[in-house]
C-alpha cells in the first residue's frame, strides 16, 4: 500500500495526536500528515504542557488548531493512527469503510498511549517520549 496521507487521532486533538502529528512531520516531510479528535476541542490550540514537551525536542507546534474527526477525513487518508484499541474500535464501528487502515500508534510495541490531559508535566513528558518512540517504529514501514 502506498501511504501518502496520514491522520493521527486522539480524543480532544490537543495533546497526543498533535504530538504524534508533529513527530511524523519531522520524520516524513514529504507526506501529508494531519490530526483530528473523536471529541475534539475544536478551535483550541495544543495543550501548553504538550507544547512545552515538544519545545524540548526542538519541534514547534504552536500553529496547531484542534479539529473534529469526520467521515471525509477518514476517506482522505491512507493510514489512521489512533491512541488505543477503544479508539480503533470506535472508528471502525462508526465508519466501517475505515477497517484495514486504522492502527494504534503503539502497534509495533503493543501499546496504547494513555491520555495526559489534565495531568502534570512529568506525565506529559513521558507521553511525549513514548509517542516519539512509537512514531520511530513506523519509520521503516511508511
Amino acid at each position: 500500500m502506498n501511504i501518502e496521507n496520514i491522520l493521527v487521532v486522539c480524543v480532544g486533538n490537543i495533546c497526543r495526536s498533535p504530538m504524534a502529528e508533529y513527530f511524523l512531520k519531522a520524520q516524513h516531510p514529504t507526506l501529508n500528515i494531519s490530526s483530528a479528535g473523536i471529541a475534539a476541542l475544536v478551535g483550541n490550540p495544543a495543550d501548553a504542557k504538550a507544547i512545552h514537551c515538544m519545545d524540548q525536542m526542538n519541534i514547534d507546534m504552536r500553529s496547531h488548531v484542534a479539529r473534529q474527526l469526520n467521515a471525509e477525513l477518514i476517506k482522505q487518508n491512507d493510514l489512521i493512527l489512533v491512541m488505543s484499541h477503544n479508539q480503533q474500535k470506535h472508528i471502525e464501528q462508526t465508519w466501517p469503510f475505515a477497517k484495514g487502515k486504522v492502527f494504534r500508534l503503539g502497534h509495533w510495541q503493543g501499546q496504547n498511549v494513555p491520555d495526559p490531559y489534565q495531568h502534570d508535566q512529568a506525565f506529559f513528558d513521558q507521553t511525549c517520549r513514548n509517542t516519539q518512540s512509537y512514531v520511530q517504529d513506523w519509520r521503516t514501514r511508511l
